[in-house]
């Protein structure tokens, strides 16, 4: 074994002696730029280059320059950054659609969310998971899900208008109930629009009554304010055809959380003796409706601090429904529950 690794030691003690012979040799064989050439590389700067003539200078103007180019004679090049989207949209089947609101170049593009509400935190840690435990129904495998009888009614006689008539609704009413989805973690119910309406009777006679209330709605909700018509001549509750008489703020997105945790969180614990929100509120398709009077609604904070613009009589009450994306009302209930609207009375499922 020794005899077999002694060429091996005596060919790597070779080249290590050898490996500064071969360094100091390196240098002759490689080219470099000689020493004159450096000297005029090292010379050669823009600051030595003569700066332009009086007259070009002089004869320099941006601003004709701009103008030229508008007119024409030196049109910019054609570029896809200059799409402007329609302003009006004129159905689907238009040659010119807009973009999508996702879209950075769409009119509605509203960029962000940059951080997330506390309101939408907490219901993504903790709210969404319970929710999910409360309406979940469990279907053990093999189970076979009853067939469902048709929901409209048909036509039954000889009577020619009854020949190619769409169905009938049920008995009992003309609208029907949304049906209820298996619950999933892809449709657990959530918040999607708060609406904050104010009825101003008043402003027929006085229409300060409806710029205040127009001020207060778009304060508390960050929204721009809606005005709204009376449609027809009801002498019961006094109002006149074409007179400005609601103000009305669809409130989406973020700002929907925002007003929505400001509610809970400031406005409703300073009310005193209020019960909460009737059990009987809902419209069947998981939409919560409850109203404010006018002190209550002077409670929120973007009125307490400037309640000396609003004349106190003219502050109005308003109506606060919050959408959810739930299909009845039993859903729509523990979600505001969950965060933090308590109900009482008799609740209507």
């Amino acid at each position: 074994m020794a005899l077999r690794e002694l060429p091996l030691r005596a060919a790597s003690a070779f080249c290590r002696h050898s490996r500064p012979v071969l360094n100091a040799a390196a240098p002759s064989t490689s080219r470099c730029a000689s020493t004159e050439a450096l000297q005029d590389v090292q010379s050669s700067s823009s600051f030595e280059v003569p700066p332009p003539s009086e007259e070009l200078v002089k004869g320099y103007d941006p601003i004709a320059r701009s103008k030229r180019r508008r007119l024409g004679k030196k049109p910019l090049p054609q570029s896809r950054y200059q799409f402007r989207p329609p302003k009006y949209y004129r159905g689907p089947l238009h040659p010119h659609q807009p973009p999508p609101s996702s879209d950075p170049s769409s009119r509605e593009y509203i960029p962000g969310p940059f951080s997330l509400p506390r309101l939408e935190q907490t219901y993504e840690s903790t709210i969404a998971s319970d929710l999910l435990t409360l309406t979940y129904h469990h279907l053990p495998p093999g189970y076979k899900t009853p067939e469902k009888l048709q929901r409209l009614r048909e036509w039954t006689g000889d009577s020619p208008y009854f020949k190619n008539r769409p169905l009938r609704p049920p008995r009992g009413g003309s609208s029907l109930r949304l049906l209820d989805q298996k619950r999933d973690f892809r449709n657990i119910p959530e918040i999607t629009k708060v609406t904050v309406h104010t009825m101003v009777p008043q402003a027929m006679e006085n229409s300060a009554n409806l710029h205040v209330a127009g001020m207060i709605v778009q304060a508390i909700t960050n929204v721009r304010a809606v005005a709204h018509q009376a449609r027809h001549n009801v002498v019961g509750w006094g109002l006149r055809k074409d007179k400005y008489v609601a103000v009305t703020a669809d409130v989406e997105r973020e700002d929907a959380l925002h007003f929505v945790a400001k509610l809970v969180d400031v406005v409703l614990p300073k009310i005193k003796e209020w019960k909460g929100v009737s059990g009987s509120s809902g419209d069947s398709s998981g939409n919560i409706t409850f109203g404010l009077t006018p002190d209550q609604l002077a409670l929120f904070p973007e009125i307490e601090v400037n309640y000396d613009s609003y004349p106190p009589k003219m502050i109005p009450g308003c109506h606060i429904t919050i959408h959810t994306s739930a299909t009845n009302d039993r859903d729509a209930r523990f979600l505001l529950q969950s965060v933090g609207i308590p109900f009482y009375g008799r609740l209507v499922d």
